[in-house]
């Protein structure tokens, strides 16, 4: 026996593609409507599943499975905006550039970045990890000191540790001075599996 609902939608409605198809035209209403404010997607990579996050500003979160997709997404509700929603078509452009990086032909993310979740210093921090080149790494101290404290070793050891935006900005090229890694919020065989990546 069927349903009113279900003889409205036809024996074809219930496929998977027709609920994707159904999602795209929600994600090009939200869109238009301006009622989405942050899209996401997961994407597959060698440090494991990451979920990558933007507003109309650039990309604003980068987040390893560890952390917890799922609370990731309530934080940035309740710190962004409860308006998100899982737009994977919006990111392709940077899945591509995610694709290309871990290939090994890519030494650089070209994307717009949006740094809402990070202020003060740690935000200085940010902005400066991107000079370390592609294969090279610079210690907490050297970070501080270019960020403008170099007594402030550990306030950039706390900047990497909740830095949103990891493997784009890349704090994974932060380690200790005697070239220890040190911590890494993707854990310690991401980073050295970036940083092996890089030196290739």
């Amino acid at each position: 026996m069927t349903t009113d609902f279900e003889s409205w939608l036809g024996p074809t409605q219930t496929d998977d593609e027709t609920v994707a198809r159904l999602h795209e035209r929600l994600v090009a209403m939200a869109e238009q409507k301006r009622l989405l404010d942050i899209a996401y997607r997961t994407i597959d990579t060698p440090v494991g599943v990451l979920l990558v996050a933007a507003t109309d500003q650039g990309l604003l979160r980068v987040a390893y499975e560890r952390e917890d997709h799922d609370a990731v997404l309530a934080k940035l509700a309740e710190q962004v905006s409860s308006r998100i929603l899982h737009a994977p078509g919006r990111l392709d452009p940077l899945v591509r550039q995610f694709d290309e990086y871990f290939a090994g032909k890519r030494t650089k993310f070209d994307v717009s970045l949006d740094f809402q979740l990070s202020k003060g210093f740690r935000r200085t921090v940010l902005a400066h990890l991107p000079e370390i080149a592609y294969g090279h790494t610079e210690s907490y101290a050297q970070v501080a000191a270019a960020a403008g404290s170099p007594r402030a070793v550990r306030a950039v050891g706390t900047a990497c540790a909740t830095n949103p935006l990891p493997v784009v900005v890349p704090c994974h090229r932060v380690v200790r001075s005697d070239g220890s890694f040190g911590g890494y919020v993707g854990g310690e065989e991401a980073k050295r599996t970036l940083l092996t990546l890089e030196a290739a």
